[in-house]
């Protein structure tokens, strides 16, 4: 009887042995918040004292806090594709918000579905193409917006009244409860659109701010002397760029009547209760901006602080919404044996150097916030200053989940830091930014980071470097790359940097930039051009670039290129084309650019009249108009004549600007762009 008691005894003692370590090796959940442009700097738990985020300061009291966390790529598109893939931008493809992601590569949430997670993403994508590697996915178009949002669903697009966050946290709560039965790990993607430009605050919080005097950042006058062109030349500075309807919510004087001159129709689609609240919330604030009669530097403090009280009331939401989730875990025993990650597609600048935005290799817009908790596998309350990016999430997650990564991968993962295991890690990170030419005209550039030395290269139609001792001059103020004192150690980061290049496999400048230009056959090529009116600037390209014989190649890398284009800001474009000699034609063409959605327009009309002599001209009679997608929504509009038998030297044309840019567009109510870059006889 003993024995078999002591035989039942070591039994149970097996199973429970085996019990035990079946629970230490369960595979963990995965809920990866991601909030768009949230800055560090917003983040209570980061010091800086602008607001207070409990909800997400959570994650750092019960988990870690990294305050070396950058991106590859600082711009939304490209760093939402380099989380995804665990890939730099050259080699996933996106480079640019302007690039459609290719969903065929290998992605961490395809790879764990693979491995039996049950998967699903609701919020913010982004990326143009469709979710791939999700059970469950539910996004935002494009920007998206602030209240009463569309989403694109596997069965269509679908409006949902209410303000985006709220929606977002809610759908990720509910796909959460339709799953808490099923035993099977889950990787849930929660990407909420704020705190995204234009910052709309949810209603609860349209006044969060009033009272509140941001702090103006020590260089909000930045003149940028200290620096070179690109810091000089960009187009971020909140006193010059942001829209007085659009980003400050400002209206007609003395009225509700919104000013038209941003993006989408974010205010028609307010419900009556929800513009009633909107106008209480502005009204007084903008008629005392009016009465104020600001100028000059009162005036961009004050467009700072309208941006800053909306920036910090939108983000207000989104820390309700990760508590919402973190309770959610709690309530549900889901919270020991999920890592919970909060970050953001990249920093943000909240007034330092004047500006607002992101791109640039500067501190502010390469770091992201980033805290994560994992109570069975992290320890409570401590801080990481390892140099990670969002390149490393990829490989975490699945080295967590015990799924092999593939060898195009090119992050860490950070399980041996987040163990504190290892005090082996990178020494630097690599950067590059590639959407020049482009909105903000942020020039592309590459660099590496130490932590300590930074160090930057701007090319395309510039050739400068930029280094930084950021313990000694955190706010990059002064590029010592000039410095004699500095010359070794900037040879040393040099050579480190190419290192890195070779490691990543970046292609050279020269191999990047590709083919700018695809030939065209055109017998017009040299030709005489006269012009009743210039182009304008910054798009006055040469004349003769309208008969070189060369079009723009609509590629990824020269996706925002525009520099080719002769660009006609409300104007007419008017001009005379004159052949070397009397020449036989049967075919004259133009190539015009068609942003939809954007500021820049296909003519209204296009007339053509030709000459042998430049003095006596008859009209030609236009049969040809075609529009080619380019890229995703963008145009090349062709319109002419061909099939003619004709003798001309002389050929003039008249081309009819669209007008005035629509409502709910960019610049609503001004002028529109004409862009043309080729004029084809044959």
């Amino acid at each position: 009887m003993k024995n078999s008691i002591n035989q039942l005894l070591a039994a149970f003692v097996i199973l429970l042995t085996f019990a035990c370590s079946a629970v230490k090796t369960e595979r963990p959940n995965i809920v990866f918040i991601i909030s768009d442009d949230h800055a560090e700097q917003a983040i209570s738990a980061y010091g800086h004292g602008l607001n207070q985020t409990p909800n997400i300061d959570r994650l750092a009291k019960e988990g870690v806090l990294f305050t070396n966390a950058t991106v590859t790529n600082s711009i939304c598109a490209p760093s939402r594709a380099v989380i995804l893939t665990g890939k730099h931008s050259h080699k996933n493809g996106l480079i640019n918000n302007e690039v459609t992601f290719d969903g065929g590569q290998a992605t961490f949430p395809k790879l764990l579905k693979e491995a039996g997670y049950h998967t699903a993403i609701v919020g913010k994508w982004h990326l143009k193409s469709e979710p791939t590697g999700f059970d469950q996915w539910m996004v935002l178009p494009d920007q998206g917006e602030y209240y009463n949002p569309d989403f694109r669903t596997p069965q269509g697009l679908v409006r949902i009244p209410g303000y985006v966050t709220n929606i977002i946290t809610d759908k990720a709560l509910e796909w959460l409860e339709g799953i808490k039965q099923e035993d099977k790990p889950f990787c849930l993607m929660v990407q909420h659109k704020a705190p995204h430009r234009n910052w709309m605050p949810a209603p609860q919080y349209l006044n969060q701010f009033d009272q509140a005097e941001i702090p103006v950042p020590d260089n909000f006058f930045d003149d940028y002397s200290t620096r070179g062109r690109a810091a000089r030349e960009q187009e971020m500075e909140i006193d010059k760029i942001m829209f007085e309807g659009y980003d400050l919510k400002l209206t007609k004087p003395g009225t509700d009547d919104i000013i038209r001159d941003g993006w989408g129709d974010w205010y028609e689609r307010m419900s009556d209760e929800q513009k009633t609240n909107w106008h209480n919330a502005y009204r007084a604030k903008n008629q005392a901006y009016y009465d104020a009669e600001l100028s000059g530097k009162e005036k961009a403090i004050w467009k700072y602080q309208r941006y800053m009280q909306d920036y910090l009331s939108t983000i207000a939401s989104v820390d309700d919404g990760v508590g919402e989730i973190l309770d959610y875990l709690d309530a549900n025993g889901l919270a020991d044996n999920t890592i919970v990650v909060y970050t953001s597609d990249q920093g943000f600048y909240l007034g330092e150097h004047g500006w607002f935005d992101k791109r640039f290799m500067y501190e502010e817009s390469l770091s992201t916030p980033l805290l994560l908790r994992y109570p069975e596998g992290v320890k409570k309350g401590w801080v990481c200053d390892k140099l990670v990016q969002n390149l490393d999430f990829a490989q975490t997650f699945l080295d967590y989940a015990g799924v092999e990564a593939p060898q195009e991968m090119q992050g860490l993962s950070m399980r041996p830091v987040l163990e504190q295991n290892s005090d082996a890690w990178r020494d630097a990170v690599y950067y590059h930014y590639y959407e020049y030419p482009g909105i903000h005209a942020v020039k592309r550039h590459y660099g590496i980071s130490t932590g300590h030395y930074k160090l930057i290269h701007f090319y395309f139609d510039t050739d400068e470097w930029e280094f930084y001792d950021l313990e000694t001059d955190p706010q990059e103020m002064n590029n010592q790359y000039a410095n004699a004192e500095c010359a070794t150690l900037i040879e040393e980061l040099k050579a480190q940097l190419a290192k890195l290049k070779q490691q990543y496999e970046v292609p050279s400048i020269e191999q990047e930039m590709g083919e700018r230009f695809v030939t065209l056959t055109n017998k017009a090529k040299g030709a005489k051009v006269t012009m009743k009116q210039m182009p304008d600037k910054p798009y006055d390209a040469p004349i003769s670039f309208l008969c070189d014989g060369k079009g723009k190649n609509f590629t990824p890398l020269w996706a925002s290129d525009y520099d080719t284009f002769l660009g006609f800001n409300g104007n007419d474009m008017q001009g005379v084309i004159e052949l070397n000699e009397l020449t036989a034609i049967n075919e004259i063409k133009m190539r015009f650019l068609d942003k939809r959605g954007s500021w820049v327009y296909a003519p209204q009309q296009v007339e053509i009249f030709i000459s042998k002599d430049g003095r006596s001209y008859e009209p030609v009679q236009l049969n040809e108009s075609q529009q080619n997608e380019v890229l995703n929504n963008v145009y090349l509009v062709t319109k002419g004549a061909t099939g003619m038998s004709v003798e001309a030297r002389y050929i003039r044309v008249k081309v009819s600007n669209f007008g005035l840019i629509p409502e709910g567009k960019p610049g609503a109510g001004q002028p529109s762009w004409l862009f043309c870059d080729e004029f084809i006889v044959n």
